[in-house]
Parts: C-alpha cells; sequence; structure tokens
C-alpha cells in the first residue's frame, strides 16, 4: 500500500499486513501513523487525498467556529481509534480559502471522506467520537 508521510510527505510502500506494526517513513524515519489527526495545507493537501491507498477524512474547519472547537477533541479521539485503516486530517478554511471554495464548503465544521482523491461521503456539523467514527465506518 502507498502511504503519504504526515512529516515529509514522501510516498511509502509498506505491505498491507505492515499496517499495523507501527510502520516507520522510508525518508525522515518519522512514524507514519500518529494517532493524530495531520493539519494539511495546499502544499500537500492533494498528495494525501490522492496518493494514499487508505481513506483520508478531512475536517474542515475555522479558528473562530465555536462548533470546530467543541468537536476538535473527538476528532482526535477517533483519529487514535481509526489509523492505520483511516487517516484523518484537518484543513483551517480561513488560511486556505481555495481548497474550502474547490470543495464547496458552505458550512463547518465539515467532513469530508476521500478515497483515491475522490470524495466518497460529506457530514456538516459538529459530531462526537462515537458518531465520527460510525459515520467513517459506515463508508469504508
Amino acid at each position: 500500500m502507498h502511504i503519504i508521510c504526515p512529516s515529509c510527505h514522501t510516498t511509502n510502500r509498506i505491505p498491507s499486513d505492515r499496517l499495523e506494526h507501527h510502520p516507520h517513513c522510508g525518508k525522515c524515519k518519522q512514524t507514519l501513523f500518529t494517532g493524530q489527526p495531520l493539519e494539511l495545507n495546499s502544499d500537500h493537501f492533494q498528495r494525501h487525498i490522492s496518493l494514499n491507498d487508505i481513506a483520508v477524512v478531512v475536517d474542515f474547519w475555522a479558528p473562530w467556529c465555536g462548533p470546530c472547537k467543541m468537536m476538535a477533541p473527538a476528532f482526535a479521539q477517533a483519529a487514535a481509534k481509526l489509523e492505520p485503516r483511516v487517516r484523518l486530517a484537518k484543513l483551517n478554511t480561513e488560511q486556505e480559502q481555495g481548497i474550502a471554495a474547490q470543495f464547496n464548503i458552505r458550512s463547518i465544521p465539515t467532513m469530508i471522506l476521500f478515497k483515491a482523491g475522490r470524495e466518497i461521503a460529506r457530514q456538516s456539523g459538529a459530531m462526537n467520537a462515537q458518531d465520527i467514527e460510525r459515520w467513517i465506518s459506515s463508508h469504508v
């Protein structure tokens, strides 16, 4: 499987039966799965949603958004439970307005599940960790 490193954004080839064994990046030697949401920006957003062979769920949020702040710990809890099967990432819509416009983000928080660069599912509104996990699991 191809897994993009959350640290140096290099593509790594990992046998699917080794994902659970805490693989490390071949280039920077950092762990490929941290159990924490990955912060994305325009420099590496497309790379992560297109080249990862696992599903990537992006939380589109903004720092001024109360529901976004309330959901952040739940999203982090879900990341800890769902990796390495699914990568969870966050995108600040204030800093990356072009990407938010590209995906027609009208309300935040909005989560989009991507597989091979394609949008598979979308959910708007704050959710608790169990609901996030359930929503993701129902689409993966």
